[in-house]
């Protein structure tokens, strides 16, 4: 008799037809998958920016340029650099060129505040920085420069691109992108990191995700094996508005199209009459977008009249989709909204929704192909729950990171066993479907950014009428969460207005952080022991919500 075959994973058994979980996942390196690209896509367009095509060769060739520039500049293998860009064929082209050249990437968010774009330079060692000449970029630049211990920071020209052409600023300097191409390129490894990615993690302040190569690019392959309708791959046309710095929009729209031969079409922000105006002029085929995005569409005047009929996929990530808008803009699309779940440390792959399975608010669906999830116990992260029991979810697979730069202690804590314990609480039906009830409660996810509360009290307690303070988030029908500062002043302090205080945060916080509403107490809420109680705040919201709620469903 042979030996018995041990019994697949629920969620197999939910897979859609003709897809896999046990697929093999193959990886390499981020260089490698552009050469592959290239090799396929040929003369193809790779982008579309502003009207101007760039190929798949064209791309690698720019890409060897920014790299060939870098090295005559004295780039080392190992040197991090940073990317101060929004999104434009310069981000591509030097996220490439970076790691061609054996460097590692930082990326820098151009909606933080500037004293956040100066931990996060200091924390990751950039030794360089490259940005563009967009007027709204060039004054933190300039600062990144005087007081981030940089050593070079480079400007590209937006002309380049349709543009105003400028001349390169003073203390700024330009990226030699005539420099001969080295005899050969560095030698890249699996294991080499790539990309610092600025988060959270499960609490504090934010650390340096650790994605290799091998990450990024397995994370690449489990998209690509997800297959659930008849879209093929290649010649597909995809709306670029998530923003390439984000890891979402990095690897599983960037990354994942170029690799299946698809065009991008890029934007440098998301405008909604421009982006239907894409989708009809281009007949875009794949939009990929955060909940803010969908509900900015949905509540557009006349969108019922707008030839959207070209879109044969579309998805939310980010951030939970609120189930009463997914369920308007599939009755408007005639389509499923497909969603899922994941995190800057799974490179973001985590778990998808499925066409046909449950609905229900919070599900984030079945483990992509290599995932692994699994529920444990809060007080024993190594004993793993049955179907139904609430735990924390915990996941393990090729895309998961290696752990925090520079933390070696908080690494250790997030992990178990070989697998990343996210922080998050859920629960697993019997057919594989996780379902997440909480998030990490200090966590504030705002128009698909995460925004860390410490970060905003660190900023209000400058104020110099602030005694105490906390924030939390709050739903918004727009972002998905907003922050919210419930403040006590010190005696004698004149009343403080919401405006005044967001004048004060100005030039302290990032726009996504900045608070949507301010409550004034005479007292915060405090355990026994004299900590402050977010918690106690988070309930009082709820319960205020919930009255609400049940008024509005009261008959009059």
């Amino acid at each position: 008799m042979g030996r018995p075959q041990p019994a697949p994973h629920p969620w197999e058994a939910s897979y859609p037809p003709g897809c896999r979980w046990d697929v093999p996942i193959a990886t390499g390196t981020i260089p490698a998958l552009l050469e592959d690209a290239a090799a396929r896509g040929g003369e193809r367009p790779a982008l579309v920016y502003r009207e101007r095509t760039l190929s798949f060769t064209a791309l690698r060739a720019l890409a060897r340029r920014v790299a060939a520039g870098l090295m005559a500049e004295g780039l080392r293998p190992g040197d991090t650099v940073a990317l101060y860009l929004p999104n434009t064929p310069w981000h591509p082209a030097c996220f490439f060129g970076v790691l061609l050249a054996g460097g590692r990437v930082v990326h820098l968010s151009p909606l933080d505040a500037p004293r956040e774009l100066l931990y996060k330079i200091a924390d990751s060692g950039a030794s360089r920085l490259i940005t563009t000449d967009f007027p709204t970029l060039l004054p933190n630049a300039l600062r990144l420069l005087k007081e981030g211990g940089l050593a070079r920071a480079y400007v590209l020209p937006d002309a380049e691109w349709g543009g105003p052409a400028a001349p390169v600023p003073p203390d700024f300097a330009a990226l030699p992108l005539a420099a001969p191409p080295p005899a050969g390129w560095p030698a890249v490894a699996e294991a080499d990191l790539a990309l610092l990615q600025y988060t959270g993690g499960t609490t504090g302040r934010p650390k340096g995700a650790m994605l290799t190569h091998r990450n990024l690019t397995a994370a690449v392959s489990i998209y690509r094996a997800w297959r659930e309708d008849d879209t093929p791959s290649g010649g597909q046309r995809v709306l670029g508005v998530l923003p390439l710095f984000h890891i979402y929009a990095l690897t599983a729209v960037f990354l994942r199209h170029l690799a299946e031969g698809n065009t991008l079409y890029l934007s440098p922000r998301f405008e909604v009459e421009q982006a239907v105006a894409e989708i009809e002029r281009h007949r875009i085929t794949i939009f990929p977008g955060v909940p803010t995005m969908w509900i900015a569409l949905l509540n557009l005047p006349g969108v019922e009249g707008r030839d959207l009929s070209s879109l044969r996929q579309c998805s939310s990530g980010g951030a939970p989709m609120p189930f009463d808008v997914q369920q308007k803009l599939e009755a408007l699309l005639g389509r499923r909204i497909g969603g899922g779940w994941g995190m800057t440390e799974t490179s973001p792959a985590g778990a998808r929704l499925t066409a046909h399975g449950p609905r229900r608010p919070g599900l984030i669906g079945v483990p992509l192909p290599g995932v692994e999830l699994r529920v444990v116990a809060m007080d024993d992260p190594g004993r793993e729950l049955p179907p139904g029991e609430h735990g924390e979810l915990a996941v393990r697979g090729p895309n998961v990171f290696g752990g925090y730069w520079q933390q070696p202690e908080e690494s250790a804590a997030c992990f178990r066993d070989g697998w990343f314990l996210t922080g998050d609480l859920g629960w697993m039906d019997e057919g594989g479907h996780f379902t997440i009830v909480d998030r990490r409660k200090n966590m504030i996810i705002s128009s698909g950014f995460n925004v860390y509360p410490a970060a905003i009290e660190q900023a209000i307690y400058e104020h110099p009428d602030v005694e105490e303070c906390l924030v939390i988030g709050v739903p918004d029908t727009y972002r998905g969460q907003a922050a919210k500062a419930f403040v006590k002043l010190r005696a004698g302090a004149p009343v403080l207005t919401l405006e005044a205080l967001r004048a004060f945060l100005a030039d302290r916080v990032g726009r996504h952080e900045m608070p949507a509403a301010l409550e004034l107490r005479g007292a915060l809420p405090r355990s026994p022991a004299g900590k402050l109680l977010a918690s106690r705040l988070r309930e009082e919201e709820e319960e205020q919500a919930a009255r609400a709620a049940s008024t509005e469903e009261t008959p009059a």
